[in-house]
């Protein structure tokens, strides 16, 4: 089964006591951040003091990404350098533009272990327009996500997104899209009031309809929220049980469709029903 990312915190590579206190937040992926959050004159100290929170250990089973510098800076080479040799599950490509910029990160993957993966940002202008051509590098074996970053496309398009981000709403549907065309997770972008936790929970909602598997984070506190979200609820996990049971009677051992409390269910429905056990393990 793919990993759950239902909530992936984003923790400041140049602050030694938030990459400390991640070893006891319960979130599916730890974004070891080298970029936005990283002051320049910062830059080396972050990439020290992530490689060293890596190798140390203590988080667990949490998936942990480095989200490295752009392509083109002269720090990017030895970002992903650092990533390999301490052991991350993957990197976080900011201002991914189109399928190339992930060739180029799987190049200087090549001597990486097979399971290291890519996330790719999708956060400019460019990116929307060239998505599906980026998740289609699915097929070389290392994408593994695509994340959305909502404020630099606020800040290139102009767009005011508003509480309901009506007007990113088709942007984002294109990403899930790509992204499930292509077997890969989705996460949403970053809800930037942490103190807002009615406003979070609703945009988790929102992001979970649209079809995300998870959110990026910026704060502990919108870890729990996420997870709970994101994740299935008790009434889901009775249903998928229903589904698999009654699939399983000898009577419906032939059937494509069955009525089950006065509800046509297919066989897709129960594929959607196994996955979803298997992910609560």
């Amino acid at each position: 089964m793919p990993r759950r990312r239902r909530s992936a915190l984003f923790m400041p590579g140049s602050n030694a006591r938030a990459l400390e206190k991640a070893r006891g937040i319960a979130c599916d992926t730890i974004l070891f951040d080298l970029e936005d959050s990283v002051a320049l004159e910062q830059k080396a100290l972050a990439r020290d003091q992530v490689a060293a929170a890596i190798r140390a250990g203590g988080y667990g089973t949490r998936e942990l990404v480095v989200r490295v510098n752009p392509l083109g800076s002269d720090l990017v080479a030895d970002d992903i350098r650092m990533a390999v040799a301490a052991g991350a599950h993957a990197v976080l490509l900011p201002k991914t533009e189109s399928a190339a910029d992930v060739v180029a990160v799987e190049q200087a993957l090549a001597d990486a272990p097979a399971a290291m993966g890519i996330f790719a940002m999708v956060e400019t202008p460019r990116a929307i327009l060239a998505v599906a051509e980026i998740a289609a590098r699915a097929g070389a074996g290392r994408l593994q996500a695509l994340a959305v970053g909502p404020n630099d496309l606020a800040k290139m398009t102009g767009v005011r997104a508003g509480a309901d981000r009506a007007p990113m709403l088709s942007w984002l549907s294109q990403v899930v899209l790509a992204a499930k065309a292509y077997g890969l997770s989705a996460l949403d972008g970053v809800y930037n009031n942490f103190q807002d936790e009615e406003g979070f929970a609703a945009e988790c909602r929102q992001g979970r309809a649209l079809g995300f598997d998870g959110k990026t984070l910026i704060h502990p506190r919108q870890m729990e929220p996420a997870n709970a979200l994101f994740g299935a609820s008790a009434e889901e996990v009775a249903w998928a049980r229903r589904i698999v049971a009654a699939f399983a009677e000898p009577a419906h051992a032939a059937a494509n469709v069955i009525n089950l409390d006065g509800r046509m269910v297919e066989r897709l429905h129960l594929e959607e029903a196994e996955a979803l056990l298997a992910s609560i393990g």
